[in-house]
Parts: structure tokens; C-alpha cells; sequence
């Protein structure tokens, strides 16, 4: 068993064709992008302005240095260039996305005299969003902040209490209805949210307001664009916009401030570069690693001078130190290929990416099927509760690969992942990059798997040729090594499928209950009218 055959995937040749579809004009900002690829890591000591205790924090944090994207957008907004220009970062997986906006944010939210809600950072899923709330935990208390989390954890009335402080009574005084009641106000400085909670605590809670609002930050910008969660996007940049009187829009929807005088009132810029534009502005920030060029979804952003950080030429970037493998299998027998590929990697951690949900729920099970596999298997379930514990155990070594759909790809850090499969063959190469992007993070090495049948070899290599990096190689999986598994295997197809009817059989009783329960209250309904 090895690798072999390393081949580079060359970019084909322009070719002029009438006939092809003509291409998405780029933004001319998008023209010109910094290659911060071509900076490097710079140490702690030598970041200009950086306060010491975020410094002493970071160093906690085992970090002596930022990398390249850390060191560009630092330089963007917290040196020279100051919060001039919203900030758009197009960098791979894993090279520090999250520390390059977390870091600038607290560093300047620091010198803060009131506590408001003023940074408000927006990502598309659950695990994520705990996941980059922990990276500002870490670094927000040293100068004083607080951060808050809304993705639906816990119920809505737990997470006010969380966000929001309403003052206590004081023993003895009493409030008749000339008084004004208890004002509430931000329990928070920065609050890391989904879309879906997030709207929920602009619609209802009372005291939530995005007034005083200084930062926005668009994580996993594509996906976020791609799907229109409840609008969030217009909402918040509506509620950050002036009036004519420099106040807020839907503001009267608001309690009275617990700030007593204290607004943040933004009026219309007049300076050239400014006009019509609300001052002092709304910075945003927008990361991807495969960020969008379409500029009908990048105007939803409402971008003021943009500046594009990207690394190398093309938009898709695969880690340098990712080794890419494709691994050749006959079809019927896939099954077999992934339990020697995984036999052969050991303890080492692993992700299994499938195309569905229901792809991942039967390969797992299948896999625990076979008989003394000396490493524990679980599946990223699509049950939100069921999820958190599995991701835990899996981040503590407790289980060793882990099956998921690609709701897994975007973001998240797991330490230590050393290998990511593709068990079904991404359609994109968006996906891909994502996928693979779940190892050879900051710096450490790591390997992608890829599982072909004969017929998809043509269309992997061509979807390879979109991204750099893509140095690729050959795989080999020795006869003698499947040859063993197929008694083994074929018993835990018939498994399989006695689990299958079984969870279809209690699916169907479940859904007859419901049925009945329906019927029974159609029949009840006229009985009810006549009383």
C-alpha cells in the first residue's frame, strides 16, 4: 500500500470560443487585490500598537507570532490604514481567518468607556459560531469586554439574560406610571450569532438594539450571500443607517436608552469618498476562502472602498502543506477501500465526507458493522444536541473518524485532523476546498483522500485544475488487503439492511400516529362548533 504516480494538475490553455458562456464581469477592486502570501509571519513584539494585554492573552494562547493574513489586516486597521476601507479576505482554510478580524476588534473596542453592543460578527452555522466565540473569549476579557453568543443553544429567555442587563430595584423605591421603568441596556460588547437568533432578538427582545453598532463581520461570506436567512443583511445594515435627523430608523421601536443622553448618531458624510454615506460608518469585514466574485450578491454588502486581501492568483487555494490523493476503487466494492484506507492510517483522526445525509447515516452504520476495526467511528449528526457531543468526543480523541455531510466544511477547527477522505466525490471544487481544508491547518501537514470510480477519474482532474496546489498522486490499495474483508463485508450488508427496515418500520408507525391524531381532531371539530 503507497503512493505513487504524482502528478501536477497543469492549467489548460485559453482557448477562444464563440460559443462559450460568457464569464461574470470581476469588480474592478477585485482587479487589483494585496497578495498577502507574499508577507510573513511577524512576531508579537514587533506588532505595532498591539496593547500588552492582548499580548500577554495570545501568549496563553500558545501564539508568538500572526501569519500573513493576520499581519495584512492588522496592518489594514489597526495600523496604517485605520478602519479606512471595508476589509474582504479571500485566504484558504485554516491560515487565521478568525484571529485577523477577532484581534483588530478588540484591540480597538479596548479604550471603550460604556458597555453597548458595537461589534456584531454573523456566521452561517451552530458549530461555528461557538467555535469563533471561543476564539474572542479567550482574548476579549483581558481588556475588559464581553461576548455574547445567540445561535439557539439555549432557549431565547436564557440568552437575554445573557445579552441583555436590566438594572435591579433598589428595596424600598416604588415606580408609578409617570416614572420611567428600569432601563435595559447591552450586557455585551461583541455578540457572535446565526441569522436566524440574531433576527429573533431584533424582532423581540426588548433593550437588543444595533444603534450603536461599529462592526460588522460576514464570516463564510458565500454561503451567508447564497442564502437569504429571514434578510438579515438589509435589516442590520437598515438599522445602522441615519435618518434626516441623525438617529436611527424603527429607533422609537426601542426602550429609551439606560445610557441616559448617550447616542451614537450618525449623519451623512460630506467629505469626498463619503458623501451620502453614514458618519462615523459601519466597518465591515467579509472572509471566505473561496469568496464570491458575483457582483450582484457583493452589492447586498453595501462595501465603502473595499480592499481585497487575497493569496496568489487564482480564487481557489488549496493549503501548501496539504498532499492531495486519489484513490481508484471498483464501485461495489467502495465500502472495502474505505475500511483498508482507514485500516492503514490507523489511530490517526479522520473525516469521511459524504453527498447526503442519508449517505452518512448508512456508511457509518455499516462501518461499526465490521467486526474488530481498531478505531471508533460516529457520524456528524444532523440532530443539533446529538452534533455538540459527537464534535466534543471527537476533539478529545475519544473517537478517531468521524462521517459527515459537508455541513461540517465550513470552518471548523478541529485540532489535530490528519486526514479528511472523500467518500463521494465533491460536485465543486468550492466544496473540495472546503472539505480539504479540515486538515493541514496553521501550518501542520495533512492528507486528502479521494474515493473514484472509473468514471469520475476525467471530471476530478478537471475540477483540480480550478484551484492552486493541486499537486495530486496516486493512492494504491493492494488486492491482498481488500481481498480479507469481503466475508466480513457482506454480512454487514445484510446488517445493514435489517437496520434500514427496522428505522423505515418505526418511521412509518410514527408518521401513522401523527396521521391518527390529525383525523382525530378533523372528526372532533364540528362536534366543538355546535356548543
Amino acid at each position: 500500500m503507497g503512493r505513487e504516480d504524482s502528478k501536477r494538475i497543469r492549467k489548460p490553455k485559453e482557448e477562444n470560443h464563440d460559443n462559450k458562456p460568457k464569464s461574470i464581469p470581476v469588480l474592478p477592486w477585485m482587479r487589483t487585490p494585496i497578495d498577502v502570501s507574499a508577507l510573513d509571519e511577524k512576531s508579537l513584539s514587533l506588532l505595532p500598537r498591539l496593547d500588552p494585554r492582548l499580548k500577554e492573552a495570545l501568549e496563553k494562547m500558545n501564539i508568538s507570532s500572526l501569519y500573513p493574513v493576520q499581519v495584512a489586516v492588522w496592518e489594514e486597521t489597526i495600523g496604517p490604514g485605520g478602519f479606512q476601507r471595508d476589509v474582504c479576505v479571500n485566504s484558504p482554510t485554516g491560515s487565521g481567518k478568525t484571529l485577523a478580524y477577532a484581534l483588530p476588534i478588540v484591540q480597538a473596542l479596548s479604550t471603550r468607556n460604556v458597555k453597548c453592543l458595537r461589534a456584531l460578527v454573523v456566521l452561517p452555522t451552530h458549530d461555528l459560531a461557538v467555535q469563533v466565540k471561543d476564539v474572542f473569549s479567550a482574548i476579549a476579557p483581558a481588556v475588559g469586554l464581553s461576548v455574547g453568543l445567540a445561535v439557539g443553544q439555549t432557549s431565547i429567555a436564557n440568552e437575554i439574560l445573557e445579552l441583555i442587563d436590566t438594572p435591579k430595584l433598589e428595596f424600598g423605591i416604588s415606580f408609578d406610571q409617570e416614572h420611567r421603568l428600569p432601563q435595559l441596556r447591552s450586557a455585551v460588547d461583541i455578540l457572535v450569532a446565526t441569522p436566524g437568533r440574531l433576527m429573533d432578538h431584533i424582532n423581540n427582545t426588548k433593550g437588543f438594539t444595533l444603534e450603536h453598532l461599529c462592526y460588522l463581520v460576514v464570516d463564510e461570506t458565500d454561503r451567508l450571500l447564497r442564502e437569504a436567512y429571514q434578510n438579515w443583511l438589509p435589516t442590520v445594515l437598515q438599522l445602522t443607517r441615519f435618518d434626516d435627523d441623525g438617529l436611527f430608523p424603527r429607533a422609537q421601536n426601542f426602550l429609551p436608552s439606560a445610557l441616559g443622553s448617550f447616542r451614537t448618531i450618525r449623519r451623512s458624510g460630506l467629505e469626498r469618498g463619503f458623501r451620502g454615506k453614514p458618519h462615523p460608518r459601519l466597518v465591515k469585514m467579509v472572509l471566505s476562502a473561496t469568496l464570491t466574485q458575483d457582483p450582484s450578491k457583493l452589492a447586498q454588502l453595501d462595501l465603502h472602498h473595499p480592499l481585497f486581501l487575497t493569496t496568489g492568483e487564482m480564487r481557489y487555494r488549496l493549503p501548501e502543506t496539504l498532499k492531495s490523493y486519489t484513490v481508484f476503487c471498483e464501485a461495489k466494492y467502495k465500502p472495502l477501500y474505505l475500511v483498508a484506507l482507514l485500516q492503514s492510517l490507523g489511530d490517526e483522526k479522520s473525516i469521511v465526507f459524504t453527498s447526503s445525509v442519508e449517505s452518512t447515516h448508512r456508511l457509518c452504520t455499516l462501518l461499526n458493522f465490521f467486526d474488530e476495526l481498531p478505531f471508533k467511528i460516529k457520524e456528524y449528526s444532523r440532530v443539533q444536541r446529538h452534533r455538540s457531543k459527537t464534535l466534543e468526543a471527537f476533539r478529545k480523541g475519544k473517537i478517531q473518524v468521524l462521517v459527515s455531510t459537508d455541513a461540517m466544511t465550513r470552518g471548523m477547527d478541529v485540532e489535530g485532523v490528519t486526514n479528511v477522505i472523500n467518500y463521494d466525490m465533491p460536485a465543486y471544487i468550492k466544496t473540495y476546498v472546503h472539505r480539504a481544508g479540515r486538515t493541514a491547518r496553521a501550518g501542520q501537514t495533512g492528507c486528502c483522500y479521494s474515493l473514484l470510480r472509473e468514471k469520475e477519474v476525467q471530471r476530478f482532474y478537471k475540477m483540480l485544475r480550478k484551484a492552486e496546489n493541486n499537486f495530486c498522486s496516486k493512492y494504491s490499495i493492494p488486492s491482498n488487503f481488500i481481498e480479507p474483508l469481503h466475508g466480513v463485508y457482506e454480512s454487514a450488508k445484510e446488517k445493514l439492511k435489517e437496520t434500514v427496515e427496522m428505522e423505515l418500520s418505526k418511521k412509518r408507525k410514527v408518521g401513522s400516529k401523527f396521521s391518527q391524531v390529525a383525523k382525530g381532531k378533523e372528526t372532533q371539530s364540528p362536534k366543538e362548533s355546535d356548543h
